[in-house]
């Protein structure tokens, strides 16, 4: 606060501005003839946090640099985006929501923190927090899935891996922002940016939980959303984020914009001008605006003409010294920013092996006609290896910035290193639609795949969407792979009925027909650094497949948004049973094709039934809620025991389940355990017809099994008398 009151107005207003690192060279001056959008070069100077800046000789330049020059010699914040890693690149969140494994992805996120704090990096815009129910939508990659439960879960993990649970200034600790505030995973038409409408019930009981748990967990700051709710957007929404965030999460951490968004009020339509946007933004309580001019611009005369409060300021200001403060950089301004550290950290074998875990626990194993696994001896059975990314290590997802492909493992590459030196291989096709091929290369490639699935006996044929193809500005309205992967897959099978694919993508594709041909599917998503070698991992058996689906795979993008909570209907329609007037559609079904906590094992397992401690429930009350679960196969594996209630009605709809529990167990062949769960009367509560968050009395089903659509289940009754 003493640091405060010495500052003048200007100063202050130079801490609320977030710069691009573009502006600074690779020796960490200010460049000169880049384009400044439109900032003064003192602006650029005075500017509180850089983002985008990576590498410990540079920003220990730009930190000195910039420090020099302060008047008070208040140091910079580094930022960037370590979304699944920083050299060392992790499965996209959208995977690691399937390993099911909290402490596994916290894990993740610790090794992306010392790898990007040795880098000179103080802050990671992540967790993105947001519920995702529309394939379409690219930026579900970025997501933990369609589940609130599992997203709160994930949140809490990523913010503690970043964090740490006890200090921001440990070595090897970053800072946590959690984003996009609030409900950016559900635009409409699943369009990137595009208007969202939910009601306030559907915001409060399924959107907010997962950013409330990190908050909760203490993550350092928050991201505004592009998008607007209840028409209002999010950068210059004061109940948003000052009644909901601040008032009832508690939250008292840094809020800054994303890129550009308080001038987007303009474009909105809410504010006029810039000047306009910077006071809705400073009074909805945004304290860092990200590359925009507004608030360095105008901020100053809005103050001096009593349009707006300097308290504002001083509060926003404050939160950022703070922030600073716990990260220890008035006493250390370069924190862990080591170049000799950097280099031994990055992709080091530690971090490569935990890359290599994951990544094997996120690939879910959505479909296997006893194909799988393969012979890891050569000479038994002759195995081609066919597809677009059967060589490719572009393998990161759209947000590894950092990471470089160079360093990862293709699937070749994997296979290779099981000891396969002699790999039959080819293309078949590209991975985007006829991209830089005449037709007749095109067709040369085709054949050339086809005349080796004929003599093969078994194929690995890898294919998917290209890495770009989902992320941010990459909403897609087709979900289906590109006709040229699809010409390849037909006739790969024509000739060779044992094929096993390898799916590749940033979301649930519509693969209907791969599913129904292909022998196997194995869905890798986009697996990062060591996806190759934990893909030959999983194919030769040297680890069994344990992923469940953190998102539905559509039937078709017809569907779209599915998933597993949906809300009971006065007409529901029954599957198997022709109905006209219900909920129904005429030319596919209702269910997705793969639900939400689907995923099959090299094993199986016997779920018993459900046993409950009690069948009724007073407020106080915890219910112990027990199955019995036993590997019947003949190889060790990981299982995924979901548990999910249903209330069976209340003073307004319900969703027909929600998941309330998990626990990820292994267990060798015939043996079995006793997996426990503890309903209390918290988890049932939601917001009732009079938008108080309650339980009500009443009747409620607990099922225990696999997937969302298990029937393994047992029923009490919630006495609140």
């Amino acid at each position: 606060m003493e640091l405060l009151n010495e500052m003048s107005l200007e100063e202050k207003i130079d801490q609320m501005l977030q710069m691009s690192g573009m502006f600074y060279e690779d020796e960490g001056v200010l460049t000169g003839p880049v384009n400044t959008a439109g900032f003064t070069e003192e602006e650029i100077r005075q500017a509180g946090s850089v983002l985008g800046s990576v590498g410990a000789e540079k920003l220990t330049k730009i930190q000195k640099e910039y420090m020099e020059k302060q008047p008070h010699h208040i140091p910079l914040l580094f930022m960037a985006d370590i979304i699944n890693g920083f050299r060392t690149i992790f499965p996209i969140p959208l995977a690691q929501g399937c390993t099911f494994h909290p402490a596994l992805v916290e894990e993740g996120a610790a090794v992306a923190a010392r790898e990007s704090a040795a880098a000179g990096l103080h802050l990671t815009f992540s967790p993105m927090a947001d519920l995702v129910r529309d394939a379409r939508w690219g930026r579900v990659m970025e997501s933990t899935g369609e589940d609130a439960w599992l997203n709160r879960c994930l949140a809490r993990a990523m913010v503690e891996g970043y964090q740490g649970r006890e200090s921001l200034r440990e070595k090897g600790r970053i800072a946590a922002c959690v984003k996009h505030f609030a409900a950016y995973g559900a635009p409409m038409a699943g369009r990137d940016y595009n208007t969202v409408e939910l009601s306030e019930r559907t915001l409060r009981d399924d959107y907010l939980p997962a950013y409330q748990e990190a908050v909760a967990a203490g993550v350092a700051a928050v991201m505004t959303s592009f998008n607007t709710l209840d028409r209002i957007p999010s950068s210059g929404n004061r109940r948003l984020m000052r009644e909901i965030l601040r008032g009832e999460m508690g939250f008292g951490g840094v809020v800054i914009s994303d890129w550009g968004a308080i001038e987007e009020l303009c474009r909105h339509g809410v504010a006029k001008d810039n000047r306009e946007a910077a006071k809705l933004a400073v009074e909805a309580g945004v304290d860092i605006d990200m590359m925009t001019s507004c608030y360095c611009k105008n901020l100053r005369g809005l103050i001096e003409e009593g349009i707006v409060s300097e308290a504002l300021i001083d509060e926003a200001v404050l939160r950022i010294l703070r922030l600073k403060n716990e990260l220890g950089l008035f006493e250390n301004p370069y924190k862990d920013a080591d170049a000799s550290e950097e280099n031994a950290l990055a992709l080091c074998q530690e971090h490569r092996q935990t890359a290599r875990n994951m990544a094997v626990e996120t690939f879910v194993l959505l479909k296997n006609d006893g194909i799988l696994p393969l012979e890891k001896e050569p000479e038994k059975e002759k195995i081609a290896l066919i597809g677009p990314y059967v060589s490719s290590k572009e393998i990161h997802g759209a947000w590894s910035m950092f990471g470089n492909p160079d360093t990862s493992v293709s699937i070749a590459d994997g296979l290779r290193n099981k000891g396969f030196e002699k790999i039959l291989s080819a293309q078949g096709c590209g991975l985007t639609e006829g991209f830089g091929r005449t037709a007749e290369d095109s067709g040369k490639l085709l054949r050339e795949a086809v005349e080796l699935a004929r003599s093969a006996d078994k194929v690995v044929l890898a294919l998917g969407e290209h890495r770009l193809h989902s992320g941010e500005a990459a909403s897609r309205a087709d979900i289906t792979l590109p006709a040229d992967q699809m010409e390849l897959f037909r006739n790969v099978c024509e000739v060779n009925k044992k094929v096993v694919v390898v799916l590749f993508s940033g979301r649930p594709l519509d693969i209907r027909e791969i599913s129904e041909k292909a022998a196997a599917v194995l869905a890798v998503w986009m697996p990062g650094t060591e996806g190759g070698n934990a893909i030959a991992d999983v194919l030769f058996g040297d680890a069994n497949p344990s992923g469940k689906l953190s998102m539905s795979f559509p039937y078709s993008v017809g569907q779209v948004p599915v998933f597993y909570g949906q809300f009971r209907t006065g007409r529901p329609h029954t599957e198997g049973v022709e109905e006209k007037y219900v909920s129904r559609y005429l030319d596919i079904p209702n269910k997705p094709l793969f639900p939400f906590g689907y995923g099959l094992s090299y094993t199986t397992f016997a779920i018993g039934p459900v046993q409950l401690s009690a069948q009724h429930m007073r407020k106080t009350d915890r219910i112990r809620v027990a199955v019995t679960v036993k590997n019947t196969g003949a190889v060790s594996g990981q299982e995924v025991v979901q548990m999910y209630i249903e209330d069976v009605h209340g003073s307004v709809v319900r969703p027909v389940r929600e998941l309330r529990g998990f626990s990820k167990i292994e267990l060798a062949p015939g043996e079995e355990k006793e997996v426990c769960f503890e309903i209390a009367e918290t988890m049932l509560r939601f917001h009732d017809i009079h938008m108080n968050d309650v339980s009500e009395d009443g009747a409620f089903k607990v099922y225990i099994g696999n997937s969302s659509e298990t029937a393994n289940g047992a029923s009490f009754v919630l006495d609140l008398r």
